[in-house]
């Protein structure tokens, strides 16, 4: 069906297009949501910029044309006997190590010899790369050796030992980069077409390819008479070493297509190529989409959004153009497939956006990765490390997190939390000192009763929190965030809290309260963007950055270098009991003469309590006094708003003492 035709349909209402050919069909910059797509032929298809929304592509095939596929194929062979002949031609010149004629030909051929096994080998161990710097290191030293040999016995080095050392170098590295890049690209190529070329016919016939070459390039030695004296050792030295070159260049290509990472930049530059002429995402919106069991090899999926995408026993996944997608990363990528991943580790990890419905994610560990806007319908949490998570937008409905540790994650209002089934959770990271720290509920024969969990963990305010795995130069956060609040002005940014995290109370955790309509996700991105754009300051240009800002950053920069120094001080407008969080029933606020405000200071941490408030406002009052004045009369610093705030509580009427004694 042509192009035209199925967007003539479909904006007569038409969405069904299961099972049609597609193949080399232009979709680019339209708008096709909701398009079933499944089952049909979308090889070649150009999907560039396109909508798709919704759209079903299950069981569909991607990739490459006949055509296509066949001139790629052929094009390896041509290039792996030209790799061949490189590798040829510098066997060629090793072999002159078995000249006896000349002192020259058996110096440049035992050089040349030395070098070429030291690449060998250290390619082999270490990579194509590691090998490559090695031999450039031994040449660099066989020229430092020749010059102290021409300053010390005046001894000439005669252009023919450096031709030989100089070819030998360069028709090694090029003929074994070629060749490994040939085999690579044949084996990405292949397979996208059946009944054309199976994969181990086209490996085949490239490294037949690359030998005759190899064979090509030492006749072609031979002939050109460079092999005046021992003609039959000289020549079954070249090819010997001719055929090890064309081994070596087999063996990096295959280690490139099981994913080493020494040689993921073969295999990147082999499926790059591959996926010329074949299926293109770019640049699509793909959000929602469906990949279940498509074949998307030699597929452009570069900066396709792929937000909630299910590619659940999607084939050939590992053969597309991912570009900086999270299925760049092999781990996830297999996640992605096979939906397993329990008690593995995602640390870190980049998920923003997946689609693991249903998945089985049992005593995994996501500490610190991000699972803002992912799918996590119906999958199982149970006993998963779940600390400093970001699951802004997640859909968590029908999970089970029972037993999963949720220290400090990242939840807000939008996350979806339907229905999730939960008998207990942990507050805190298990160690060898506590393996069941801070459990909920605390009575070890209750569970949380249906529905019960969502009511105990809903976050109270609309929050978005800022954590800092450490506090290096705390003019650095007030920066960015003045920053984020001026970008940002409808997010209505109003700092509620200022806490110590972390075994060691080295990590510190910003919250901030937002507008019900505030992209928390965008501004937790804008936020961190800024500030590690600040940490890449010189001293000098931060000074001069720094006083280019008005007396707010010095406000912000004192309320955080009080709240790290002194674990007691906190600035927040809710309070903690025990591991939940609750209104506070006094909302006591300062504002300052310019306007600017912080809302209710108060104790972090536990709970206080059996304490005198006079006694307790007593100490307070001491720490406070420690404080500098402000350098501004007029204007209250952080000493002065402490103590008015300090006044204000022990004056609200609506506080009684405990509470009291707690918000001190």
């Amino acid at each position: 069906m042509k192009a035209s035709e199925v967007l003539k349909r479909y904006a007569a209402g038409r969405r069904d297009f299961s099972g049609e050919n597609l193949r080399g069909q232009s979709f680019k910059g339209k708008d096709l949501s909701g398009a079933d797509f499944s089952e049909a032929d979308i090889r070649g298809a150009n999907f560039t910029k396109a909508k798709l929304t919704g759209s079903n592509f299950s069981g569909a095939k991607a990739g490459l044309q006949k055509r296509w596929a066949i001139g790629l194929v052929i094009s390896s062979w041509i290039l792996a006997g030209i790799s061949g002949t490189l590798s040829g031609l510098a066997s060629g010149l090793v072999a002159f190590i078995v000249d006896s004629s000349s002192i020259n030909n058996v110096i440049g051929g035992s050089v040349a010899l030395i070098m070429l096994a030291v690449f060998f080998i250290i390619a082999i161990r270490k990579g194509f790369v590691a090998g490559s710097v090695a031999l450039a290191f031994a040449l660099a030293v066989a020229g430092v050796v020749s010059f102290a040999f021409v300053v010390a016995f005046a001894f000439v080095v005669d252009t023919a030992i450096a031709g030989t050392i100089a070819g030998t170098v360069a028709g090694a590295v090029t003929g074994t980069v070629a060749g490994a890049f040939t085999v690579a690209l044949a084996f990405a190529v292949t397979g996208t077409v059946a009944g054309v070329f199976s994969t181990s016919f086209a490996v085949a016939c490239a490294l037949i390819c690359a030998c005759a070459g190899a064979f090509v390039g030492v006749v072609a030695f031979a002939f050109a008479g460079a092999f005046a004296r021992a003609f039959a050792v000289s020549f079954a030295v070249a090819c010997a070493i001719a055929v090890g070159g064309t081994l070596l260049s087999a063996y990096i290509s295959w280690r490139a297509i099981q994913g080493d990472e020494r040689e993921a930049w073969i295999r990147e530059v082999a499926i790059a190529f591959a996926a010329t002429g074949g299926t293109s995402f770019r640049h699509a919106d793909l959000t929602d989409a469906d990949f279940t069991f498509a074949t998307l090899k030699s597929t452009d999926l570069r900066q396709a959004n792929l937000t909630r995408t299910c590619f659940h026993q999607t084939q050939k996944l590992d053969y597309v153009r991912p570009g900086i997608t999270y299925i760049k990363d092999a781990q996830v990528r297999q996640l992605l497939i096979t939906q397993q991943g329990q008690a593995q580790n995602f640390d870190r990890k980049n998920l923003h956006g997946v689609n693991l419905q249903g998945a089985n994610l049992a005593d995994a560990s996501f500490i610190g990765a991000d699972l803002s806007q992912a799918n996590l319908q119906d999958t199982d949490l149970s006993r998963a490390k779940l600390v400093q998570t970001q699951l802004d937008y997640t859909d968590l409905t029908g999970a089970t997190l029972t037993g999963a540790c949720i220290e400090d994650w990242g939840i807000t209002p939008e996350t979806q939390l339907n229905g999730i089934q939960c008998d207990y959770v942990f507050m805190r990271l298990a160690d060898n000192l506590d393996p069941n720290p801070r459990r909920k509920p605390d009575d070890w024969n209750k569970t949380f009763e249906d529905g019960e969990f969502a009511d105990f963990i809903a976050p109270m305010v609309q929050t978005l929190d800022l954590y800092h795995n450490q506090v290096d130069d705390p003019r650095l956060i007030a920066m960015a965030f003045q920053q984020l609040t001026e970008t940002h002005p409808d997010a209505e940014l109003d700092i509620i809290s200022i806490e110590k995290r972390g075994k060691h109370r080295d990590k510190v955790l910003i919250r901030a309260e937002t507008s019900p309509q505030a992209n928390r996700s965008e501004l937790h991105h804008d936020y961190f963007t800024t500030y590690n754009d600040l940490q890449a300051l010189s001293p000098a240009a931060l000074q001069q950055l720094l006083a280019e800002k008005d007396g707010q950053v010095k406000r912000f920069t004192d309320l955080l270098e009080a709240a790290i120094q002194r674990p007691s001080i906190s600035a927040q407008t809710y309070y903690s009991q025990g591991d939940t969080m609750s209104e506070s029933k006094g909302n006591i606020s300062i504002t300052s003469g310019d306007g600017s405000k912080i809302s209710g200071l108060a104790g972090a941490g536990e709970s206080i309590t059996g304490s005198a408030i006079g006694e307790i406002s007593g100490t307070v009052s001491v720490a406070i006094n420690e404080l500098p004045d402000s350098p501004e009369p007029d204007k209250p610093g952080i000493k002065e708003l402490l103590a008015q705030l300090q006044a204000a509580i022990e004056a609200e009427s609506n506080l009684d003492e405990e509470d009291k004694a707690e918000a001190l």
